[in-house]
């Protein structure tokens, strides 16, 4: 049974039943079949997203869940499916491959192949447009799953779902959204454009430039973009442009651009992490792109950056915390097999109160970022709440798989485990969107404001 088909059968199911409290309005929105791929056994197993713990849905405020109240970090049973399947795809697709692709610097399109079956690159996307029409905690589960086993193929499906799907089905027009969102559901990687060599944190001061045509046909793209995730597989671009620089923020314009118009994809970058993960500087000239693949109204680019980045450092947060449990799990699960001095590494208290605090931190990063999906989904605002979980899910990431090498002692030290690929991932998370110094500064400014201190 097919992701979206069974979406219909489950929201029957739940209008049938009785009220929930009048507070939970939150509908379940997808299920899914998984099936294995690279030549393993079909196996079904019913997936769904419900997202039953929030108090107001955005997209179905007229409808009560029957499924009750959840706490923030806990899932439902149809949430337990969609993870349990979502970790069977990582344990017998991806992991078998991480090895190799982290050597090699490059993604197995085997895998993005994979993600694109099991209907993981278009999670809230709606069905009419081949999508799982799932929420946006679906799409955090599920990133936070793969990160346990690959942070590169996490951050890959998360860029996807969270930025580039999310600014076509938020903000681009009805022609855009059915020309694009099912090709960016079953078969095309997308890649967000923002960054650029002389604009990192101060992303607006970006010089990419755009000029409209005297007919009003097409735009005229030009300029370059740094550190771009995504970027060597990617066919479809969010590109952000400066129409006046006169007008600062105000005259940044964002465009759908595919790869065929032109796009050079340039140098590729050697990194410490992710480096299956493919992030390059990518160069436009002379691009001609059509006026009516202007996203949203003109001059209101900058807005959407903002907004969407939101989304983003959510999914920031949910890769880094699958980053430190993937780490942990191992590195206790040696420890737990590990003798000396007759006993179990474990046995001892200094590690085992180790244990026990890294496993408090996981925890609290994870109550953090869920609770930024809540209000996500709730449609109100979460900008101090996703920056707080981006920042402290990124400490607790590099605390976490950096105790997991010491804990495993010289074989942790040693690519044998692979739970120094952990630690070397782990990095990137204080650095892209939104460094760990722009998180503080974003955390105070909110705080100010909520305190009324100026």
């Amino acid at each position: 049974m097919s992701l979206r088909s069974f979406s219909g059968r489950l929201l029957a199911r739940a209008t049938k039943t009785a009220a929930a409290p009048s507070r939970v309005v939150a509908a379940p929105r997808c299920i899914s079949s998984w099936n294995a791929v690279a030549n393993k056994p079909s196996t079904q197993h019913l997936v769904s997203a419900a997202r039953a713990f929030s108090t107001t849905s955005s997209t179905n405020a007229d409808f009560e869940s029957p499924f009750g109240v959840n706490s923030l970090s806990k899932y439902t049973e149809e949430e337990e499916m969609l993870r349990d399947a979502v970790q069977r795809f990582a344990q017998d697709v991806v992991a078998p491959r991480v090895e190799a692709m982290d050597e090699a610097e490059k993604m197995d399109p085997e895998i993005i192949k994979g993600l694109f079956e099991q209907g993981l690159m278009g999670v809230e996307t709606s069905a009419d447009h081949g999508g799982a029409g799932c929420s946006f905690t679906a799409a955090i589960i599920v990133i936070e799953e793969l990160a346990k086993v690959d942070p590169s193929v996490s951050v890959l499906c998360d860029v996807h779902n969270t930025l580039v799907n999310t600014v076509v089905r938020k903000y681009a027009n009805k022609q855009l959204q059915d020309k694009y969102l099912p090709q960016l559901s079953e078969k095309t990687l997308g890649s967000f454009c923002l960054s650029e060599p002389a604009s990192g944190s101060d992303a607006f001061a970006m010089k990419t430039s755009c000029k409209k045509s005297e007919d009003g046909k097409t735009w005229t793209i030009n300029g370059s973009k740094m550190w771009i995730t995504n970027s060597a597989e990617a066919e479809f671009f969010i590109v952000f442009a400066q129409s006046d620089p006169a007008k600062g923020y105000k005259g940044i314009n964002a465009f759908a651009v595919e790869k065929s118009m032109g796009v050079e994809i340039a140098k590729k970058e050697k990194k410490l992490g992710i480096r299956a993960s493919s992030t390059c500087t990518l160069n436009f000239d002379d691009i001609k792109v059509p006026a009516e693949n202007l996203i949203g109204e003109e001059g209101k680019g900058y807005k959407i950056a903002i907004e969407i980045l939101n989304e983003g450092r959510v999914g920031i947060a949910a890769q880094m915390i699958g980053l430190a449990r993937g780490a942990v799990d191992k590195a206790v699960r040696y420890a737990a097999d590990r003798k000396q001095f007759g006993k179990k590494i474990t046995q001892f208290q200094g590690m085992q109160f180790q244990i026990a605090q890294i496993m408090l931190e996981i925890e609290a990063a994870r109550t953090l970022t869920y609770n930024a999906a809540r209000l996500k989904e709730e449609g109100r605002s979460f900008t101090k709440e996703a920056a707080m979980a981006k920042l402290f899910a990124s400490q607790v990431a590099q605390r976490a798989s950096g105790s997991a090498i010491e804990w495993c002692g010289g074989v942790g030290f040693t690519r044998e485990t692979g739970i120094e690929k952990y630690w070397r991932d782990s990095k990137i998370g204080a650095i892209y969107e939104g460094t760990s110094n722009i998180m503080l500064e974003t955390i105070f400014k909110l705080v100010e404001r909520e305190m009324d201190l100026k």
